[in-house]
């Protein structure tokens, strides 16, 4: 009879790190076992994208049982995780325990709302593709809404507030306004849409203040010229669904607030607490294993890995988190046939948004550039990373068709009963 000798890996989490993670685990080493709470992989950098009618969420939600259906090494079980046992090597969940010979944490963030139960109650979010359908959903019945309400409630519905200009919320409103412009006014020509505002709360001085002074100055430039009311170094200190207090003694009226604030990890329980650091993320040493554990690892978002070069920890992007998967994957490897591990290194490619259509600015190591040539290189990375050639092929098709109609027909309201 033959021995199972392979060891057992429990991967926590479908996301970038994840997914990559198993793709380049060797299956002759090992058997693994996939739990994630939805059963799906969501590529988020296009979450803005559906949240304005822009594309299907079908487009960017990967089944995790169809991208691993030649992976005979790998189980999924949907679930949450309820805490770790490092004592035990095992693991609680919604649906039982498990144990493992290795376990890798791949949670990920969420949104972060700095305590304030109540703005967190009254706004959305946009981490998940049942976030940007529920803000679609939301837009549209808003304008449904303005249609038949009375005047003294009309302010509020006419006001969307996007708090937070990093890319997610510099890309949201460069959406907005655009379909505010092309396409609203056709569907709801009985509105008038000089009076739709949409608004960019920033605590900063600069919109996509992590990016090089040409990206801050071209992405509030172009945002001005498209109508979006940017209020820089100003806070949220509270919203009830209805107004919005400033830090500046001001306030505003507003039926939609999109929470693009900050992102703070994903609660683990179990772990020492030595391990959890500033914003929620797991301490790891430069192979990405959990300070004070001999059989967990922690990549991608989840993990602050403090290194030379980023002394405060790796930014939260998706080129971290596959290659740090992808290195895990290789010393997993090296470990099991006793050989030497490698530290992983980030190499820094660049950084990018886009604004709206011809309009996005990119960061490169040595060089920065804007606009249309741009914004080809901006679509041409997030084609690539798309993980299927049908899905590349959808999406495309989607993005010719909405540059030369101005349209896109996706304007559906999906809700239930």
């Amino acid at each position: 009879m033959k021995i199972n000798t392979k060891q057992k890996i429990i991967v926590i989490g479908g996301g970038f790190a994840g997914v990559q993670l198993i793709k380049n685990l060797d299956e002759q080493l090992f058997d693994i076992l996939l739990i994630d709470k939805i059963n799906h992989h969501q590529f988020q950098p296009l979450f803005y994208q559906v949240a304005a009618s822009q594309l299907e969420p079908a487009s960017i939600s990967f089944p995790l049982r169809n991208i691993f259906k030649y992976k005979k090494n790998l189980q999924i079980r949907l679930a949450e995780l309820l805490s770790v046992n490092a004592f035990e090597n095992k693991i609680d969940t919604s649906i039982g325990s498990f144990n493992y010979d290795v376990l890798v944490i791949a949670v990920g963030c969420t949104t972060n709302f700095f305590g304030n139960e109540v703005i967190k109650q009254n706004s959305f979010t946009l981490k998940t593709t049942n976030d940007a359908i529920a803000i679609r959903n939301h837009i549209l019945q808003t304008f449904e809404d303005i249609i038949s309400a009375e005047e003294n409630d009309k302010e509020a519905l006419l006001n969307l507030t996007i708090v937070g200009a990093g890319p997610t919320g510099v890309e949201l409103a460069g959406a907005f306004a655009e379909i505010k412009k092309n396409i609203l006014p056709k569907d709801y020509p009985g509105i008038n849409f000089t009076q739709f505002n949409i608004n960019l709360i920033e605590g900063s001085k600069d919109t996509l203040n992590s990016m090089s002074d040409l990206a801050k100055s071209t992405s509030r430039k172009y945002l001005e010229e498209m109508g979006v009311h940017i209020m820089s170094e100003t806070f949220v200190k509270n919203y009830d669904g209805n107004t919005i207090e400033l830090s500046n003694g001001n306030s505003l009226k507003s039926k939609t607030v999109i929470w693009a604030a900050g992102v703070i990890g994903n609660a683990v329980n179990g772990l020492d607490s030595n391990a959890k650091k500033q914003g929620n993320r797991i301490a790891v040493n430069r192979t990405n294993l959990v300070e004070g554990c001999l059989t967990i690892y922690a990549i991608g978002d989840i993990a602050l890995m403090e290194t030379p070069k980023y002394p405060k920890g790796h930014p939260q992007l998706a080129n971290v988190a596959i290659n740090q998967a992808k290195n895990l994957a290789k010393n997993l490897k090296r470990q099991a046939n006793n050989t030497t591990q490698k530290e992983f290194e980030y190499t820094d490619l660049g950084s990018m948004a886009t604004i709206g259509r011809n309009k996005a600015v990119v960061d490169l190591p040595f060089y920065h550039f804007k606009g249309y040539f741009a914004w080809l290189v901006w679509m041409f990375l997030h084609l690539m990373l798309i993980l299927s050639v049908r899905n590349k092929l959808i999406i495309f098709i989607n993005w010719v068709w909405a540059y030369f109609t101005k349209d896109t027909s996706l304007r559906l309201i999906l809700k239930q009963k």
